[in-house]
């Protein structure tokens, strides 16, 4: 009967943040899928739009 206890006493620890979420994001499938690449591609953008109107001019 000491094993009994034993398995009451450990209890495993919550899971951690990064195995829900992707947990999560096995159950929606192609709606997270959508949304990170969309996302994605807005990020890109915002980075390329910033690249272009800050760019340097050099003197020639």
């Amino acid at each position: 009967m000491e094993s009994n206890k034993d398995n009451l006493d450990k209890k495993s620890p919550p899971a951690s943040f990064i195995k829900l979420a992707m947990r999560n994001m096995v159950k929606k499938g192609n709606k997270s899928l959508s949304h990170f690449f969309i996302t994605f591609i807005a990020l890109i953008g915002c980075l390329l739009l910033l690249a272009t109107l800050a760019k340097p001019t050099l003197p020639a």
